[in-house]
């Protein structure tokens, strides 16, 4: 518990205090959560089933499916039984460790989606080193180092949350706990905290960011001198990673990366990348590439044969 802490539980206003919107917002939150687990769960099971997806590039992508899963859980969930049972209230200890999961997997999911574009660049650029440079200790130690920046970042945040004092109003205009609402609820100075806050975010959003353009800048020339279906090719594959990084970049900057303040915007937008990106992160990957929809395809009808 925070020091010298007089919060012990904290009230969330969430989208609405009407119940029946309440309850419309629950059910189209449960069945958008179900289209995550299940459309990034079959994912997983179809790279992990298919003899055929053993690209590394199949390999990050399991791994994203997954984060994606346990980054909707660590909200969608709670939001859903607080909108059915009308009851949006949660312990401090409670919020706390939501901010750390909040931030470990949404960490974890910026580093996995930088370490993809870095093996986008290999694969086009070069092709004939690919296997050798994405070797199965490669791919392990990348995706390691994708979890342990993700805890990293998230142990920092979290930190800097705890040593704060509660002692009202224990009211948030949200419907999940986040680093900024809940600054909001100290009673002390924060501006130190905030900054460094937004440091700690900032910094891992213009490194990775600055990471992935050039990447994507270097694919884009290497791609000048290829033969039009190579680049054709090429350029699908990428559009769907700059896709899911566009869908999750933009809205997370637009919260994470200035002054410490609530808008009343910041529940819509933090929907975006909690729930809306993973959402769309099985339709961008499955349905415009042949291999996964080939392969679903064939562990489906196993499956219906059994």
């Amino acid at each position: 518990m925070p020091a010298t802490s007089n919060v012990t539980d904290i009230i969330f206003l969430g989208f609405s205090q009407n119940q029946d919107s309440q309850k419309v917002i629950s059910v189209m939150f449960l069945l958008m959560y179900i289209a995550v687990v299940v459309g990034n769960g079959l994912i997983v099971v179809t790279i992990m089933a298919s003899k055929g997806l053993t690209s590394p590039m199949y390999f990050f992508l399991s791994y994203l499916s997954f984060v994606e899963i346990c980054y909707c859980s660590v909200t969608a969930p709670r939001l859903i039984c607080d909108s059915f049972t009308g009851r949006k209230v949660i312990s401090l200890k409670g919020c706390i460790t939501q901010i750390f999961f909040l931030h470990f997997f949404g960490g974890t999911e910026i580093f996995l989606l930088t370490v993809m574009a870095y093996d986008r660049y290999v694969a086009i650029c070069k092709p004939l080193h690919y296997t050798t440079v994405m070797n199965q200790r490669a791919r392990g130690v990348l995706v390691g180092a994708a979890w342990g920046g993700g805890l990293l970042h998230s142990v920092g945040q979290t930190v800097l949350i705890f040593q704060l004092p509660f002692c009202g109003p224990h009211v948030i205009d949200h419907y999940f706990c986040d680093v900024h609402p809940v600054l909001k609820l100290a009673c002390t100075d924060t501006l130190l905290i905030g900054l460094l806050i937004i440091a700690n975010g900032g910094s891992i959003s213009v490194i990775s960011f600055s990471a992935l353009l050039a990447s994507y800048v270097i694919i884009l020339r290497s791609l000048r001198s290829r033969p039009s279906e190579a680049r054709r090719k090429a350029l699908a594959t990428c559009a769907s990673h700059v896709a899911v990084v566009g869908l999750f970049f933009v809205p997370c900057s637009f919260v994470y990366m200035r002054p410490c303040a609530t808008l009343p915007a910041d529940k819509i937008v933090a929907v975006f990348y909690t729930v809306v990106t993973p959402l769309l992160n099985p339709v961008i990957y499955s349905f415009r590439n042949a291999e996964v929809k080939n392969a679903m395809g064939r562990l489906v009808g196993r499956r219906v044969t059994w």
